[in-house]
């Protein structure tokens, strides 16, 4: 009962002092406000880089490098790791291209009928990163164009399409053709270049007609005597799970000595980055802080002093040395409160102007905290304003009823 009641005291003695309540506040705010416009521009910042690099599928691919074997169960085992997010075989990149033209059938129009790019055949298959999932997987003779190659050829989706396969045979050139369907169209940011995305199958078919052998699946002629030796890939599509996952993989590699090429480097600079801004941030909340500790505890001290009569007077109408403490301790942190959500209100209104300032891409902020960002700033904030009271408190413990009696 002593304490809630002197917490009322406290209280009422507070708005007596309206004058140095209020700059005990200001000079809190002072302190708080800065700091979390600080703290808010490194998470958001830092953040919205992770998010980039995470959204971006290209940072996460792992590509071989040099002449490497695979065979299809050393990939797929590749494709069965926990860290491993998709995993498909490429056949060699001279085979892995094809002579793209609109197909008689197709509705685009007849201009460009006489229209040919060439491009490069590149495997896919369900949990392709690069291409939404809802696309895949792809019916049979049907494929994906990148949105460059789609814009050359003047077509869209639902088109038909005229692939040609050419290989050389005893000097002389035979070509081999198969209707395609477009079952959809990738934006730039997925694949810049002339691409056609298929099915493995339809990449394997084109590397045995360029060896010489026949292609039943597709009717295509050529040497009916199958391959002697189990198919072999020189390389592989690979995405990391995540971007820990990248660095793991390179790892991984390097433990086989197969080189491979990675964006593990920008991983770790967006990584050093965060540590560099942690380590200057606390270093600056760290000197703010005690700076701010001890204006607040010389302040408590002063207080005591000011209001020594008063308080050896509570003494004597019979409150103990913990309800004298409670009463500094209650005074402090009122001002911890007070100055919080001031310094609460004026980083909402930095934020929204900083957004706005720097913001480039919906849904990234250049200054943001979490909720337990503030949940935690209310805490430290209520510690230390506890803490730089305690010294004053421990002063108020210290008066005797008697000195109430001097002055009387």
């Amino acid at each position: 009962m002593g304490l809630a009641l002197m917490s009322q005291l406290a209280w009422h003695d507070y708005r007596a002092d309206a004058r140095l309540s209020a700059c005990a506040v200001l000079a809190l705010v002072a302190v708080l406000a800065p700091l979390l416009v600080l703290f808010g521009l490194k998470f958001g910042l830092i953040s919205s880089l992770t998010e980039r690099l995470e959204r971006d599928p290209a940072v996460r691919e792992i590509v071989p490098l040099g002449g490497a074997r695979f065979s299809a169960e050393v990939i797929a085992e590749l494709a069965a790791r926990a860290d491993v997010a998709f995993a498909v075989p490429r056949t060699r990149q001279i085979a892995a291209t094809a002579e793209l033209s609109i197909a008689e059938s197709s509705t685009a129009e007849s201009s460009a009928g006489e229209r040919g790019v060439t491009v490069e055949m590149i495997p896919t298959a369900a949990g392709d990163p690069l291409v939404p999932p809802q696309l895949l997987p792809l019916p049979a003779n049907s494929v994906l164009l990148s949105q460059r190659a789609a814009e050359k050829l003047g077509v869209k989706v639902g088109d038909s399409l005229s692939a040609a396969f050419g290989r050389q045979v005893n000097g002389r050139p035979e070509y081999q053709r198969t209707e395609l369907k477009v079952q959809g169209i990738l934006p730039l940011s997925a694949f810049a270049r002339d691409a056609l995305f298929a099915p493995l199958q339809l990449l394997e078919a084109a590397e045995d007609y360029r060896d010489g052998l026949a292609v039943p699946t597709f009717g295509w002629r050529g040497n009916s005597q199958a391959r002697e030796q189990a198919r072999v890939y020189p390389s592989f599509r690979l995405y990391a799970e995540d971007l820990e996952a990248v660095e793991v993989l390179r790892r991984y590699f390097a433990a086989r000595n197969l080189e491979v090429a990675t964006q593990a480097d920008a991983i770790a600079q967006v990584r050093s980055l965060s540590r560099n801004l942690s380590v200057v941030f606390w270093i600056i909340a760290g000197l703010a802080l005690g700076g701010a500790f001890a204006a607040m505890t010389a302040s408590a001290l002063a207080a005591v002093e000011r209001k020594r009569r008063a308080l050896s007077v509570l003494r004597l109408l019979g409150f103990s040395s913990t309800a004298l403490v409670a009463f500094v301790v209650w005074q402090a942190l009122y001002t911890g409160i007070f100055g919080l959500l001031l310094a609460w209100g004026l980083y909402g209104a930095a934020e929204v102007g900083l957004n706005r300032l720097f913001q480039q891409t919906p849904g990234e902020y250049a200054c943001r905290l979490l909720l337990s960002h503030y949940l935690l700033a209310l805490l430290a904030t209520l510690l230390c304003s506890g803490l730089a009271a305690a010294s004053g408190g421990w002063r108020a413990a210290q008066i005797e009823a008697s000195e109430g009696l001097r002055d009387v």
